[in-house]
């Protein structure tokens, strides 16, 4: 089984190459039971997806940013 280190490393090259079988499997093992890299890669997701819009030129209105600020505060 992987450590924290591993799956971290995992989950940054499973955003731009497929896993192995293995690879996969240990990383939905591990990501089940540490809520610390189930965060990390949730976060992950959020910036590769804020980056790729931002790219697109989908940049947030002040109105958009001001109303997401309010739910997360």
């Amino acid at each position: 089984m992987l450590n924290c280190r591993g799956v971290t490393q995992l989950l940054s090259e499973s955003l731009d190459r497929e896993l192995s079988l293995s690879d996969r499997m240990n990383l939905k093992i591990h990501v089940m039971m540490c809520s610390g890299r189930r965060n990390f890669g949730r976060q992950m997701k959020v910036l590769r997806e804020a980056s790729s819009r931002y790219a697109d030129g989908e940049v947030p209105t002040q109105e958009e940013q001001s109303s997401n600020g309010e739910r997360n505060a």
